[in-house]
């Protein structure tokens, strides 16, 4: 069925008065089935049911996703890892480039056995030039598990954005959810206060028993409490709203409508299985740990380097003095400059090699086991999500009809007490069950949206190049990747760490946060 229709229609928004609610149901309808449907609309407010009361400025859920993706700490410290991540490239590009070192030494002689000569001095400075020319294929194998590991980390990152979606979302539609349920029990208070008045009235007058007051006086009792517990429960999915989005919700409007889902758990199983980051990260680990075994093999190779090194010691003046020579015999500085290609084949390594293969081994073999355990984990997740949504919308479809049939019933109930078949008991257990109905209702609209986008995220299809945000520019970890792969410098530190999330604490709170870089 239309998602606008069924899945989002009246759902998250209370009533005024018991026929309002009772207007929004429709007739059940069976959901469509297409595979895969398009990102989120543009217009992220669109609705076809009245607001609630307005708490503050007007928020979208569109606008709630777009702060999240730009100010949510842990999305902006995934991005930070991630980058801490593409500089392991860098590192083990750096070990088959040219190293170059340089010495100096200053040396006061203050006993000489040389019977002729004297204590001197000499001033020495060198420097020395290595290129690497064969390793054991140790640095190809390491640049190449060190970009498994960046494939690794982009799907980590592209996981976490999914989950931290999910999270705002969840936290959205939970206000929503909340304040609705909030004033419902607001408008049954009000109802029972009205019943209470009457009864009370009418057992003045004789019509009613006072065991007909105390019922209703019972029944006001236990709504005022379950008032409480409903804005009790609201003041917490605004405190959550605000530690994942960074902001206090406002106005909250309806949602849009969701891309269109899988019409099977088996077509849902595949698209998660080709896009799920989760299992790309663990696939990619498990390849990054077959290099490092290739890795740990070249240990027991050759290393051949070419070198270059230049030595110059200088006197200062003390050659022919501490040689016992007369001045001007021997000169006082000399330069030795020389060139060659050095090797290094470690022949016995007391077994730590072959250890240390063994061990990079059974290391890939964690990953490859990991990947199956993920790809379980990854196709029951998927399952699970989609029976959620399915049993959700059952859920409204069945509360629909159950809200109907209770504000058909409770007119009745009353109109019976009038004549005398029904009694004060009847209508306020009428009146209840309407209440609880219209609470599933709202409940069960929320859990199919939630589950919907839960099953997006499991599907690897909840991330902001697939819902089509309008906040600007994405990020895009190749260009930070890039940056730095192939450069050579050893002094280009990058610009220092600064805090850019949200805090939600005022900026003068005596947190330790606070003497943090901002």
């Amino acid at each position: 069925m239309k998602r606008s229709d069924s899945l989002m229609r009246g759902a998250f928004l209370a009533t005024v008065g018991w026929a309002a609610l009772a207007a929004t149901a429709a007739p059940a309808q069976q959901p469509a089935a297409p595979v895969q449907g398009p990102p989120m609309p543009a217009d992220m407010s669109r609705s076809d049911v009245p607001a609630p009361v307005q708490t503050g400025p007007v928020q979208t859920l569109r606008d709630a996703l777009v702060r999240t993706y730009n100010t949510n700490p842990t999305l902006l410290g995934e991005r930070a890892r991630l980058r801490g991540t593409d500089e392991s490239v860098a590192i083990a590009r750096a070990q088959g480039r040219p190293q170059v070192s340089v010495n100096a030494g200053l040396n006061q002689d203050l006993v000489t056995h040389n019977i002729v000569g004297q204590n001197g001095r000499t001033l020495s400075a060198g420097a020395e030039v290595s290129l690497p020319l064969y390793s054991g294929g140790r640095v190809r194998n390491s640049v190449r598990a060190a970009n498994s590991r960046v494939d690794a980390g982009r799907a980590d990152l592209r996981a976490t954005e999914g989950d931290v979606f999910t999270d705002a979302v969840t936290a959205y539609m939970d206000v929503i959810r909340d304040r609705s349920i909030v004033q419902l029990n607001q408008n049954n208070v009000r109802v029972l206060e009205t019943n209470l008045q009457a009864t009370r009235d009418r057992f003045e007058v004789g019509d009613l028993t006072r065991t007909d007051v105390a019922q209703s006086e019972a029944r006001l009792a236990l709504a005022r409490s379950q008032l409480l517990s409903a804005q009790s429960q609201l003041e917490s999915s605004e405190e959550n709203y605000r530690r994942v989005i960074g902001e206090s919700a406002g106005d909250l409007q309806p949602p849009p409508t969701l891309p269109a889902l899988p019409g099977s758990p088996d077509e849902a199983s595949d698209v998660a299985l080709e896009n799920n980051s989760d299992l790309a990260s663990i696939v990619a680990q498990a390849r990054a740990a077959g290099f490092d075994v290739a890795v740990a093999r070249g240990a027991r190779l050759p290393t051949i380097s070419a070198v270059n090194q230049t030595q110059y010691v200088n006197a200062l003046g003390t050659a022919d003095e501490s040689a016992g020579l007369p001045n001007g015999t021997l000169p006082n500085s000399t330069t030795v400059n020389g060139i060659g290609l050095q090797l290094n084949w470690p022949l016995y390594q007391g077994g730590g090699a072959a250890a240390r293969v063994r061990q990079a081994q059974a290391t890939r073999s964690q990953f490859l086991e990991q990947s199956v355990a993920v790809e379980r984990q990854v196709v029951a997740s998927t399952r699970a999500a989609y029976a959620a949504y399915r049993a959700a919308m059952d859920a409204i479809a069945s509360n629909e009809v159950a809200v109907a049939a209770n504000q058909l019933a409770l007119e009745g109930t009353r109109a019976e007490q009038t004549v005398g078949t029904r009694n004060v008991l009847d209508v306020l257990n009428a009146e209840q069950e309407l209440l609880n109905s219209q609470v599933a209702l709202v409940t069960a609209r929320h859990d199919a949206y939630v589950a919907g986008f839960q099953l997006l995220n499991v599907m690897g299809k909840a991330e902001a190049e697939d819902l089509n945000l309008d906040g600007g520019p994405l990020y895009d970890p190749i260009a930070d990747y890039n940056a730095h792969r192939h450069d050579w410098s050893d002094w280009d530190d990058g610009p220092e760490p600064r805090i850019t999330s949200t805090r939600t604490v005022p900026t003068n709170a005596n947190s330790p946060v606070t003497q943090l870089p901002q």
